[in-house]
């Protein structure tokens, strides 16, 4: 996960670079990280992870590690393209628009 989290932290700083880089042109950058999306490549994966008949489990498991309980749906990110894509957001850039990113669990109480 290390890996993950700083490829994800220098895409960030990536972006916050190129608009200033960019501004001349009129080019708008912005960064769209999902959490999970189930997708048709997503079920695959888990079914050769785990097996056919563990994927539905999977799948609600992975949904309860986010702020709303499941798995994001292709079309809710798409929205999200379209939002960044149209002229609502033309005063928008470098942003990382995040929607429903794993929160981390409060830890167990230490018992003595």
């Amino acid at each position: 996960m290390s890996l993950y989290g700083g490829s994800k932290a220098a895409l960030r700083h990536f972006v916050r670079s190129w608009i200033s880089e960019v501004k001349e042109r009129a080019v708008r950058i912005n960064v769209l990280s999902s959490g999970a999306i189930d997708t048709p490549s997503l079920r695959n994966a888990l079914a050769r992870a785990s097996g056919e008949e563990n994927v539905e489990r999977e799948v609600k498991r992975m949904g309860q590690g986010n702020p709303l309980g499941r798995l994001g749906a292709p079309r809710e990110i798409g929205k999200a393209v379209v939002f960044l894509s149209s002229d609502a957001s033309s005063f928008v850039t470098g942003i990382e628009l995040s929607s429903t990113v794993a929160w981390p669990k409060p830890a167990s109480p230490v018992r003595t």
